[in-house]
């Protein structure tokens, strides 16, 4: 009869695990860069690589930093909502074109729209990795003293804007 117990014990723990796992919200994996400052970078523009932007730029601001590639599809999927959440002005949204090829990210912005203020060309995929990005889509909102304050992975919905990234950002502008 023991000799069942210890299998049947290591099948019940692994049904506790499952039960947390499934209660969990894959778009809000936690990161060791909440609460930290972000990553500073300065960077070549998409749109024309003889200007840079830097992310002190946006010192003293709320700001979203939209983590996009024009070889993502779950980036397409997400980019009408992009534009639909720039349209709000709820705060800037500075992209961050990762590992990609500059003429096929210009060719996106101008066949989907833009909906940033500007996007950075981290083509080498460098300050990605900086930021802990593993994948695209990925969304963090920045605050006034330049820390992250969350991070979405995957593509953004209007439930998560409405949900989350509208009520941080109010508040945090009024803080």
């Amino acid at each position: 009869m023991k000799r069942y117990l210890l299998p049947l014990g290591g099948f019940l723990v692994l049904l506790i695990f499952l039960g947390v796992g499934l209660r969990l919200k894959p778009q809000e994996i936690p990161s060791p860069l909440i609460g930290k400052r972000a990553p500073a970078f300065a960077l070549p523009q998409v749109e024309d690589a003889g200007r840079t932007f830097r992310s002190k730029d946006m010192d003293g601001k709320v700001w979203v930093l939209n983590v996009w590639a024009s070889w993502c599809a779950p980036c397409r999927a997400e980019h009408p909502v992009l534009l639909e959440f720039s349209r709000l002005g709820a705060a800037p949204v500075v992209g961050l074109n990762y590992n990609d090829a500059r003429g096929d990210s210009q060719r996106w912005l101008r066949e989907f729209g833009n909906p940033y203020l500007v996007s950075a060309f981290d083509g080498d995929g460098k300050t990605g990795i900086e930021f802990g990005v593993y994948g695209v889509p990925e969304t963090f909102v920045i605050d006034k003293r330049g820390q992250i304050r969350l991070k979405l992975t995957g593509p953004l919905t209007s439930d998560l804007i409405r949900d989350k990234l509208l009520p941080l950002i109010r508040e945090l502008n009024h803080a």
